[in-house]
């Protein structure tokens, strides 16, 4: 077929229209995914570093999970939340049984205490150094790796192994300076002196207590603030969903290998931040908004609690603010990107406890379904959000 320049031209035209509007309909209107495979060392400590809000109080130290009934949510979880998105929490390491679970592109773990912060930064020495459960345990429990433990131990199993080999100085002073080296002399990672200071704390704590290590833990021990619920690193590790399967982080070698891929590309990255607090959920908001993706879940654990003004208000609007309150929290919340398909991940769910604590009660929420209700007044307390529903449910 002979066509003339102008027909030439046209048909050239006509094209490049239609192929922009197929990629208009394919990214939804918005940007293309543009998260990075890997973020390179000095980039992660400025997205930390720029996003991280001054330190906060927390009642407890929180060295570990109080909450054995998490895993209960996870069918729920995954008949509802996307898979390979993005993930926010806070906490300690209850987020890696989620994160494996979701196998996210990024997450981002908020929370007010720079302890945590720290404790993710060992958590992390620790996934880069092991390339198997059992040596990440004898990393963070600084105890030698019993004999017996293959790819195919189960997690009582190991648990049950470590639990009867005591910590030793020569295995901590050996592993906190692999851990220092790694992430001082090899990432170049900026932490203060006062930092690598508090980050041996953690690993004392660790170390002192082993497989037992629970929520309220210190050290030296039997001070400070804070119970263990009935939970500890154990019971925790050794949960279950609805059907008897344990599917925790340490469960098996393929949920360990999520966890390790994302630390060592360094798309685990601990903020500190207050979630009512004026930076650090909105910074992160705005780096997700740049690289075009959305939010796919946010456990909360119960901060929420803290955030109304004990249970009986709004925890703004003149009432005295909690933790930053929730007006201000939900309207940073409100900033971040989100679809439909966004969840709230919670635990403390009052009623229907099992074994008499409420921390074993969990429920997935509609992120921008309960934005939406505290905007328009419907939720007036910390008991309201739990009645919160899709629109189209």
């Amino acid at each position: 077929m002979n066509l003339t320049a102008a027909q030439r031209k046209t048909l050239r035209r006509l094209f490049g229209l239609g192929i922009l509007a197929i990629l208009l309909v394919s990214f939804g209107l918005r940007g293309a995914d543009t998260l990075p495979s890997q973020i390179p060392d000095e980039d992660y400590w400025k997205l930390i570093a720029g996003s991280s809000e001054p330190t906060g109080v927390f009642p407890s130290e929180n060295f570990t999970s109080n909450e054995n009934g998490f895993q209960m949510i996870l069918p729920d979880l995954l008949a509802t939340a996307k898979q390979g998105g993005v993930y926010l929490g806070v906490g300690p390491e209850q987020n890696f049984t989620y994160i494996a679970a979701l196998h996210p592109k990024i997450a981002f773990i908020v929370d007010i205490r720079r302890q945590n912060l720290l404790q993710h930064m060992f958590y992390k020495a620790a996934f880069e150094i092991a390339d198997n459960r059992a040596d990440f345990l004898s990393i963070i429990f600084a105890r030698k790796r019993p004999a017996g433990l293959t790819a195919s131990s189960t997690i009582d199993q190991l648990l049950r192994a470590y639990s009867i080999v005591p910590s030793d100085d020569a295995t901590f002073d050996k592993n906190i300076l692999a851990i220092n080296d790694l992430l001082l002399k090899n990432h170049k990672f900026g932490l203060t002196e006062r930092d690598q200071t508090d980050l041996e704390y953690v690993y004392t704590v660790f170390s002192y207590y082993g497989p037992e290590l629970n929520y309220g833990s210190t050290y030296p021990p039997n001070i400070g603030r804070g119970g263990n619920s009935g939970a500890n690193f154990t019971t925790v590790m050794t949960a279950t969903d609805p059907m008897g399967q344990q599917r925790g982080f340490l469960a098996s070698e393929e949920n360990y290998r999520v966890l390790r891929e994302l630390e060592g590309k360094n798309l685990l990255i601990p903020i500190v931040g207050d979630f009512g607090g004026p930076k650090a959920l909105r910074a992160v908001g705005q780096y997700l908004k740049d690289h075009g993706v959305t939010v796919t879940a946010y456990y909360t654990s119960n901060v929420e609690q803290y955030l109304f003004n004990q249970n009986s208000g709004r925890g703004g609007n003149g009432n005295r603010v909690i933790n930053g309150g929730a007006t201000n929290f939900y309207a940073n919340v409100g900033t971040l990107p989100l679809d439909p398909l966004s969840v709230f991940i919670r635990s403390g769910v009052p009623g229907a406890g099992r074994g008499g604590n409420g921390m074993n009660n969990s429920q997935i929420a509609p992120i921008k379904a309960t934005v939406d209700s505290y905007s328009d007044g419907r939720i007036n307390n910390y008991n309201d959000i739990f009645f919160v529903r899709n629109p189209a449910n």
